[in-house]
């Protein structure tokens, strides 16, 4: 009994695969390039269609003439919202919905919703370019103000005889006490030299 179930489970693994799975598994590796699946069987789309993206899928939809494909892609946008948007905000449009006794589709839900967040993004983003802005504004004013202060002149404290600046009547002081001192070496040098030419002088 096991050796022939054994058996019949190795002889459907090597089963080749039917036309139709080679088909589905073909479109699936290509699924970047569907377009219009019109006249494509409901119960193949549902085995091809979860493979696409969120712009796939979308482009397929649009692509699509004559034919409403929200029997088949109605669960998938559910999926994409809740992977998008989180568990709890999908339970809540639920919940809305029964309390409204309302029914959208998901892909309706799902792009009012990416709207909405891009929307509050930008709102968002706006407010953070603002607010460098207003901080640089700042900056260039607080640099002109410094930039615009002059600072004290030493000449005109030289002067004005007040400030940080030299004294001039100081300077003059000081002059004056060095044209001094050398003058009285100088005379003290003269004296000396006519005592030298005079040796006959007596001291004391």
């Amino acid at each position: 009994m096991y050796l022939e179930k054994r058996c019949r489970n190795i002889a459907n693994m090597r089963k080749p695969p039917s036309l139709v799975d080679l088909c589905v598994r073909t479109a699936i590796d290509n699924v970047r390039y569907l377009g219009d699946v019109g006249e494509t069987d409901s119960h193949l789309l549902e085995r091809i269609l979860p493979h696409c993206t969120v712009d796939q899928l979308l482009h397929v939809e649009k692509s699509t003439q004559g034919r409403d494909l929200t029997p088949v892609t109605d669960k998938l946008w559910k999926n994409f919202y809740e992977l998008q948007f989180g568990h709890q905000n999908m339970t809540l449009v639920i919940e809305r919905m029964k309390l409204k006794k309302v029914s959208f589709r998901w892909r309706q839900l799902y792009e009012a919703k990416l709207k909405d967040f891009q929307e509050a993004e930008n709102k968002a983003s706006d407010r953070l370019k603002q607010l460098y802005k207003k901080e640089d504004a700042r900056k260039q004013s607080r640099q002109v103000q410094l930039c615009t202060k002059v600072p004290p002149s030493t000449k005109r404290s030289f002067y004005a005889g007040s400030g940080p600046g030299y004294n001039l009547s100081d300077v003059k002081s000081n002059i004056m006490k060095k044209a001094k001192i050398d003058f009285m070496k100088s005379a003290i040098f003269v004296l000396f030299c006519l005592l030298q030419s005079f040796p006959f002088i007596v001291y004391g």
